[in-house]
């Protein structure tokens, strides 16, 4: 298993993935936010470009795939590291909430098209 040294979950890294990481940003609204009667749009942004990491792994052996599970479930919260846009290394708070994999060949503990994101706090 090749470790990716540049993406850590409570300074642990995690395995390189098959396809390339993205990242994207969403703003966040306050709950009083929405549209009107008349369909207008009230936004009331609370906070904006919170980040989100997506990760992806064509196939997993059984190790590995175990690896990504502790990291993902230890904890309901966690220090994420992370390479940012000027090429500082930055550290947030983070959570995953949902994962999906297709079971390849359970048996053998192949798996594959593992997917995650790991969203900013």
């Amino acid at each position: 298993m090749k470790l990716f040294e540049e993406f850590k979950i409570n300074g642990n890294p995690i395995p390189v993935p098959d396809a390339e990481v993205e990242l994207s940003y969403q703003d966040l609204d306050a709950g009083s936010a929405g549209r009107d009667e008349s369909g207008v749009m009230h936004r009331i942004r609370v906070r904006t470009r919170v980040k989100t990491w997506g990760f992806q792994y064509f196939a997993l052996d059984r190790e590995t795939f175990a690896y990504l599970e502790d990291l993902l479930s230890r904890d309901a919260v966690f220090t994420f590291t992370y390479p940012d846009r000027d090429g500082a290394v930055r550290t947030c708070t983070a959570y995953c909430s949902k994962t999906s994999l297709v079971y390849e060949n359970a048996r053998t503990g192949l798996y594959r098209n593992y997917k995650f994101s790991i969203i900013e706090c």
